[in-house]
């Protein structure tokens, strides 16, 4: 008999202890533990795949204590529920903790039950993932046919092409740049929110390159105090350290020929930024516990949440590394920063939702658009996928209404005129020629008229913006300075 998959519920109240528990136990092995310290015991113990924490506890909030999880117990899938609706704590959680999803009280069984089976999922298909990977260097000669065809599926479906964009957004820039710099075998660091989509910026960088039809390895440098992130790169001699009972080759060497994307680039020491460098510099390095180098053939792709170049100044980044990553630096968006797309991409989340899910709808009822474009969505693309799929589960009929809405979305949607002049009878359209207005009244003045300096944060080229600008009547700001900027 199958067992069953294991979650552990962390909370501070023992009735909502209680009401998880039997809410999960027939399809769940149920762990409970009533603060961080008994949580922490628990996983030394036992092997758990779902990690459920309430947000406010009273020896460390939720947000802290999978940031815990996260760098000791990286492979279990982590979510948080939440009477409250902080924007920080959402931001927390996904930027610092990594979780896979937020959840709000009062909670909803079938919605609860499916978003922890898909965890429990997700979990599965990591480790059969690694068994997989193993399998097929065993029986490559046998399936290197259909590892062709998959690995053409996999570059169609991940064409730049197929990246959900409105004809005006600041992503079309972004993917230019994308697929000009794709072809030539140089490093790109991609910097933005977390959630907007860079692992997918990267895997079309990959695919769009001469290296296609070699290794994509990611590895999420955060995720990892520096020992292991070392192992995990570079790979191990048994025993190299305590518990290097077997070899390990790293992840350079199985990006040979490939690419690395390197993801929360910004997270790592200084002290582990001297050893990425030497590789990036000399195309070679040294396993822990060897007394040989290995020279690779490996192009990077890093990403961060961070400022790069701020941290530079800080002292707190290695500039020469910084530079060696950043041969083509490219910014992602915010979604708030293009609120053209969310109707497309909502719609195209909702087909995809819907299908997966096994449950049909028409779509979204009217004003939803509406509340989905005025929100700020702090946690981007991710964010919004997750309202969707919450919506779907909660709703019964044919479109997806209003009320399926969390609160923070609902109550984001503009009454009354706000810039633009748009008010409550607006329509879709004008309502995101408001947001659009908007952001061009602020980067426009926090750059002081500068024309050049404006359309490169957005993404956009001098003649986009200006043209952008005379469709929505913004008036460019006096500049102060009186430099020209070639415009």
């Amino acid at each position: 008999m199958t067992p069953l998959p294991t979650v552990l519920v962390v909370d501070d109240e023992v009735r909502s202890q209680e009401s998880l528990r039997r809410t999960l136990e027939e399809d769940f092995q149920v762990f409970t533990a009533s603060g961080a310290a008994e949580a922490r015991a628990i996983m030394e113990q036992e092997v758990i795949q779902v990690v459920l924490t309430d947000q406010r506890m009273p020896d460390v909030s939720g947000v802290a204590f999978l940031k815990e999880v996260r760098r000791d117990w990286p492979d279990a899938v982590r979510i948080i529920i939440s009477g409250y609706t902080d924007s920080e704590d959402i931001i927390a959680g996904i930027n610092e903790a990594g979780i896979y999803q937020y959840l709000l009280k009062p909670w909803h069984s079938e919605q609860l039950l499916l978003t922890l089976k898909r965890a429990a999922e997700l979990y599965r298909l990591q480790r059969e993932n690694c068994q997989l990977a193993v399998e097929l260097r065993a029986a490559e000669p046998l399936l290197r046919g259909r590892v062709e065809s998959s690995r053409q599926r996999v570059k169609a479906a991940f064409a730049l092409s197929n990246i959900v964009r409105a004809p005006d957004s600041p992503m079309n820039a972004v993917c230019e740049q994308v697929r000009r710099a794709g072809r030539y075998d140089v490093s790109i660091l991609l910097q933005g929110e977390s959630g907007t989509g860079k692992e997918l910026l990267a895997r079309a960088i990959h695919y769009a390159s001469g290296r296609a039809d070699k290794a994509f390895v990611v590895e999420n440098c955060g995720a990892l105090p520096d020992t292991l992130l070392e192992s995990e790169l570079f790979g191990h001699k048994r025993g190299a350290f305590t518990g290097a009972y077997e070899e390990r080759i790293g992840l350079f060497q199985q990006a040979d020929g490939g690419s690395l994307f390197l993801d929360e680039i910004g997270e790592t020491s200084p002290a582990f930024q001297v050893k990425l460098l030497r590789v990036l510099q000399e195309g070679e390095f040294r396993p822990l516990g060897s007394s040989r180098s290995q020279t690779v053939d490996v192009r990077v792709i890093a990403a961060t949440n961070r400022d790069l170049e701020a941290e530079v100044q800080a002292g707190r980044f290695r500039g020469d590394l910084y530079y060696r990553l950043a041969t083509v630096p490219l910014r992602v968006p915010a979604l708030r920063e293009r609120p053209m797309d969310i109707p497309l991409l909502a719609a195209s989340i909702l087909e995809r939702a819907a299908a997966g899910l096994g449950r049909p709808v028409k779509g979204f009822a009217p004003g939803v658009l509406e509340h989905l474009a005025a929100y700020a969505w702090p946690g981007n693309v991710r964010e919004l996928m997750n309202e969707i799929q919450r919506m779907l589960v909660l709703s019964d009929g044919p479109y997806l209404g209003a009320e399926q809405l969390a609160p923070p979305i609902r109550q984001a949607s503009p009454t009354r005129t706000g810039a633009g002049g748009a008010d409550e009878n607006t329509g879709l359209r004008g309502q995101v020629d408001a947001l659009e207005i908007k952001l061009l009244q602020e980067t426009l003045a926090r750059h002081q008229g500068n024309i050049s300096r404006a359309a490169q944060e957005l993404g956009l080229s001098r003649l986009g913006l200006r043209s952008k600008m005379q469709r929505l009547g913004v008036e460019r700001p006096a500049r102060q300075d009186k430099v020209e900027d070639h415009d």
